[in-house]
């Protein structure tokens, strides 16, 4: 398979190769997905960059979310998961190879089914950004009927949880930095959309909420 990997720290261009490796072999409990999208995070960056200590391992796949299709399993898995599109998470937390590659073989409840109607690219983000949002905005419990705010609500984690605050009926305040991002935020669904260069964002929201403030804080 072709992969991307790298066996020491440093910048990009210096630590990563691109090639072919030998492709993985499902054990026990375990799926092959063949890779249609591959998600990249900051944390895959910081690993890479030595942010966060040495090399875990002699050689690393990075990337820990992304999005394809099962096609085999390990002793243990049931064969119906076999052509099924899935969603990756956690993929190289803890683990050598990440999803930075052509296959990866992982513990069969780390792919999760995919809706027909969902993008391999939609699965790509729903490992850490996504799940980071939907824990941060619901995990105190319904925000139905109350006013968030979301700090960069351009950015993947902050426009996953407008979506997830006002598909579970929240009003949605976001702040972002200029008029790109604020495009980006609205088109999420913000209600309110302020950009904390130019504006007072105290003063905006105690006029938005009519002196009450907001509910709940989602802080990326």
């Amino acid at each position: 398979m072709k992969a991307a990997w790298y066996e020491k720290i440093g910048a990009a261009n210096e630590v990563l190769h691109v090639g072919e490796l030998a492709d993985p072999i499902p054990q026990a409990g375990e799926v092959l997905v063949e890779i249609k999208a591959s998600g990249l995070n900051p944390s895959d960056v910081k690993t890479r960059a030595g942010a966060r200590g040495e090399l875990q391992f002699p050689k690393i796949i990075p990337h820990s979310d992304g999005g394809g299709v099962i096609t085999a399993v390990g002793e243990g898995v049931d064969e119906d998961r076999i052509g099924k599109s899935v969603w990756l998470w956690n993929a190289a937390f803890g683990r050598a190879d990440g999803t930075c590659a052509e296959m990866i073989a992982l513990p069969s409840e780390q792919a999760v089914n995919l809706p027909d109607e969902t993008s391999f690219e939609a699965a790509a983000c729903l490992g850490i950004p996504a799940s980071t949002a939907f824990y941060g905005m619901l995990c105190d419990g319904s925000v139905e009927g109350q006013t968030v705010l979301i700090t960069g609500g351009a950015g993947a984690v902050g426009y996953y949880g407008i979506q997830l605050a006002k598909w579970s009926g929240a009003n949605v305040i976001a702040t972002v930095s200029g008029d790109e991002k604020a495009a980006i935020a609205n088109d999420a669904g913000a209600d309110l959309i302020i950009n904390y260069r130019d504006d007072d964002v105290v003063t905006a929201v105690k006029d938005f909420t009519n002196g009450h403030g907001v509910d709940r804080i989602l802080e990326v």
